[in-house]
């Protein structure tokens, strides 16, 4: 299972984020995870953390107050990293195709899974297993 340094979750609910840390904890997965409730945290986070608390990995979700995923990567987008920029995946409970559909139109978009994390559907993810 590939290991990253910081993961930043990025959904409102504060039962899934809980679930979410327990499975990248349970697979050791992360060194480090970060949790924030919208997309404007996130932004927040992503440019006020240190080099040591930058994320690998952003798990990102759709439906949010204040700004959600979609106005999280329009302004994602326009981010210009001193480091590698972080892997973004939609973890959703979506199941509207136009989502996943939508979500192939972000260059920054890795992949498009559903809730809850699955260690394995990562592990598939990247690792082709």
């Amino acid at each position: 299972m590939k290991k990253f340094k910081c993961v930043l979750l990025v959904d409102d609910d504060e039962p899934t984020n809980f679930l979410n840390k327990l499975t990248l904890k349970k697979y050791g997965c992360a060194e480090k995870i970060i949790s924030v409730f919208d997309g404007q945290q996130a932004l927040d986070y992503l440019d006020t953390c240190t080099d040591g608390d930058f994320p690998d990995l952003i798990l990102l979700d759709i439906n949010m107050p204040l700004m959600n995923g979609w106005e999280f990567l329009d302004e994602y987008q326009q981010l210009q990293f001193n480091h590698k920029a972080p892997v973004v995946i939609m973890l959703t409970t979506s199941v509207n195709p136009d989502d996943e559909e939508k979500s192939k139109k972000y260059n920054t978009i890795a992949g498009f899974l559903h809730k809850p994390l699955k260690a394995d559907e990562l592990n598939t993810f990247f690792n082709g297993e």
